[in-house]
């Protein structure tokens, strides 16, 4: 029950937060590791039909190591994997088993060439062609030797899921085939195959990307562009260390928040925490930011 004239009244301890006003209390339990430092919350107030917002410092353990998890370390030599569909789960490339599993330099490599050579780039016609048992890893894309790869449309460059018709990528040669990050998923061909909502993976892995481009380049301004070379959007990574909590809590009239648009996160009991990344992102649509 509401109670517009009773004092609000905020207890915050080390791994809780109540709030009470009148008979009601509604409370949130901090994740198991997590606690709050109470001295450090500040800044309480209401912001009318957004509810409570004060700031405070958490303190967490070390992440595990498996949250250390790159995409160079998605793919090992003298192993099987089956690539799938993302969007539908269907078999992609079957049992494949690489003896070389290599990193490419990065995309813009020709024009730093061009600084360290006092001639003419001496690699302006070389290019690098994953062989039959190659798998070569960009910064956003896998490159592999087709092997007659069933799904690469025969109309132009791009390969299409044969199931839902999802553009998986794009042939760059008569034997080598680009396949994108964001629509498909690699795993052991002892593993059992789980979907994954579309949003939630997307939005992991250009997180994961922007991670990796960032320790390794010190580069913190990126653009995401479609296969048709159009801007979409320009983020700008700010913090690669945030913690997200969030509860259920326990009043009814509590609406549960997702953090993504069409998914809801998995929970372990009345909370769940997720590692993030805080980013400032302007979006590129039509008739707004043309420049």
């Amino acid at each position: 029950a509401e109670h517009p004239g009773a004092a609000l009244e905020l207890r915050v301890s080390a791994d809780s937060l109540e709030v009470r006003r009148g008979g009601s209390c509604e409370a949130a339990a901090l994740p198991a590791g997590v606690r709050v430092a109470p001295p450090s919350c500040r800044g309480l107030r209401r912001l009318r039909g957004d509810g409570l917002h004060l700031r405070m410092r958490l303190r967490c353990p070390p992440p595990h190591a498996d949250l250390a998890f790159t995409l160079r370390e998605s793919l090992k030599p003298h192993k099987k994997y089956i690539f799938y569909c993302q969007s539908c789960g269907d078999i992609v490339v079957k049992g494949r088993k690489f003896l070389r599993v290599l990193p490419l330099p990065s995309e813009n490599w020709s024009d730093l060439v061009e600084e360290w050579c006092c001639h003419p780039n001496p690699f302006a016609r070389s290019t690098l062609h994953p062989q039959h048992n190659d798998c070569f890893l960009g910064d956003t894309f896998f490159l592999l030797n087709s092997e007659n790869e069933s799904d690469k449309s025969k109309e132009n460059t791009r390969v299409i899921c044969k199931r839902c018709k999802t553009m998986l990528g794009e042939t760059l040669s008569s034997d080598t085939i680009k396949y994108y990050v964001t629509e498909v998923i690699i795993q052991p061909t002892e593993a059992c195959f789980s979907p994954t909502p579309r949003s939630q993976f997307v939005q992991s892995m250009v997180a994961r990307c922007l991670l990796e481009l960032s320790s390794a380049k010190s580069t913190f301004r990126f653009t995401i562009k479609g296969d048709n070379g159009k801007t979409y959007i320009l983020i700008w990574l700010l913090n690669s260390d945030t913690l997200l909590v969030e509860s259920s809590g326990s009043s009814s009239s509590l609406s549960v928040f997702t953090l993504f648009g069409d998914i809801s996160m998995p929970n372990s009991g009345p909370t769940g925490t997720w590692n993030a990344v805080k980013v400032l992102y302007q979006p590129c649509i039509k008739f707004r930011n043309k420049e």
